[in-house]
């Protein structure tokens, strides 16, 4: 038994594989940096086969729960770190730190124009019910995109006020359409804050971007990333979870959210789960480098068609996201369609457009995971908004993600 992939479609791939090697061989560079700095993280903290042991109830003395934060520390290159099962998105992850560094009085400033959608419901932009932010009386700003691109000088202007406590930078475009942020550029923007308020700590939601470099934010200024285990760090066998690394200070105090005050992160059990966030933390850097030639190869075959995507198949990238155009909302749900095709888990069914909680439209998501949602597997989701864009994004292996993309340009041109 064989995919029904058209002769066309075959040629297509193979010409735009063949146009790819340099941005392969760089990709594969990065994936090495990165698997040598975790197996020497693994190495120094000495991973033996008890640290995979889980606990249950409160989750007292969890040797391999507390080592592993430990070695997440190590490889962002901070003082400490959460990584909890507990955490059920990396929204919820956000949302303890936002609520640790922030106090009722204090300003909350977003550096690159609007957050993710679902983040403003936990600020109070939207009402999403109570418990926002803004029901602390904690104060929200941001500072707009100019031509698509950070403001520095509008940023050096929003944090100078005082009051302003923490600034949130988001690495990745969310559903905008802007560029993700390199680290580099987060790093001139930690430096803006840096020089205007001092006092202020600097958060950077990292989804969607570890590993994809050979540096992380921790590494040029900000005080805290975090992140979704379902998504890079996770290496696609997290089965659930979220992590903060970054300031001692910054992860106690958003333990306190996470649990209570006064528990914090003494509790929390790992239910037999640790050998799975130690094994995907292993393979993570190269399971995110899958997901990113499989992001190149499919900006490359809809570039080969004539479709717009960005980033582009020539450029360096900065997080697993490509964003591909359709400008209309029929080929785009074609083209969901056809992911949802190439997918191990319910390849049978077909996306629809529905009104997904913490979103101000309907979306579209396609995605067969063995993990539930988990974005470092072959998914592709769209607000069914204009210009109705696909974000496509993940690839346990680059093997099968280019199989879903050329699966994906057969349903598209089908439809023509």
């Amino acid at each position: 038994m064989s995919l029904q992939i058209s002769e066309r479609v075959r040629s297509l791939a193979a010409r735009a594989q063949s146009e790819l090697r340099e941005q392969f061989d760089r990709i594969d560079a990065i994936a090495e940096v990165n698997t040598q700095k975790v197996l020497a993280a693994f190495q120094k903290h000495h991973v033996a086969e008890s640290y995979f042991a889980g606990t249950t109830g409160y989750g007292y003395d969890d040797l391999g729960r507390d080592k592993l934060e430990e070695i997440y520390a190590d490889i962002f290159g901070t003082e400490d770190a959460l990584v909890r099962i507990g955490f059920v998105n990396g929204t919820h992850a956000i949302s303890c730190a936002l609520f640790g560094a922030l106090k009722p009085g204090d300003i909350l400033v977003s550096a690159v124009g609007a957050p993710y959608d679902t983040l403003l419901g936990v600020i109070g932009v939207v009402d999403k019910g109570p418990g926002s932010l803004k029901d602390y009386g904690i104060e929200y700003r941001q500072v707009e995109l100019v031509n698509d691109a950070p403001d520095p000088e509008g940023l050096a202007r929003a944090v100078q006020d005082p009051r302003v406590k923490a600034v949130l930078i988001q690495r990745s475009k969310g559903y905008s359409t802007r560029s993700s942020l390199s680290v580099e550029e987060i790093g001139a923007l930690c430096a803006v804050v840096r020089e205007h308020n001092p006092n202020a700590a600097i958060l950077v939601d990292n989804c969607y971007g570890e590993f994809v470099e050979e540096q992380e934010p921790t590494q040029v200024g900000a005080d805290l990333v975090v992140g979704s285990l379902i998504k890079n760090p996770g290496g696609g066998l997290a089965p659930t979870g979220g992590y903060l690394a970054g300031r001692k200070d910054l992860i106690e105090a958003a333990s306190m959210r996470l649990t209570v005050p006064g528990i914090g992160r003494e509790c929390g059990s790992t239910l037999g789960q640790n050998r799975a966030l130690y094994q995907g933390l292993f393979l993570a850097p190269h399971t995110v480098a899958q997901a990113v030639k499989t992001a190149v190869f499919a900006a490359k075959m809809m570039e080969l068609l004539g479709y717009a995507t960005e980033p582009t198949s020539d450029m360096v990238r900065h997080d697993i996201i490509q964003m591909i155009h359709f400008g209309t909302p029929e080929p785009l749900k074609q083209f969901c369609k056809g992911i949802q095709f190439g997918a191990p888990v319910d390849s049978y069914v077909t996306p629809e457009p529905w009104d997904m909680p913490g979103y101000d439209c309907p979306v579209i998501m396609a995605a067969g995971a063995f993990i539930q949602g988990a974005s470092i597997e072959l998914s592709c989701d769209a607000p069914m908004r204009a210009p109705y864009t696909a974000y496509l994004q993940g690839g346990l292996t680059y093997e099968s993600g280019k199989l879903g993309v050329m699966l994906a340009v057969e349903e598209l041109l089908r439809s023509e």
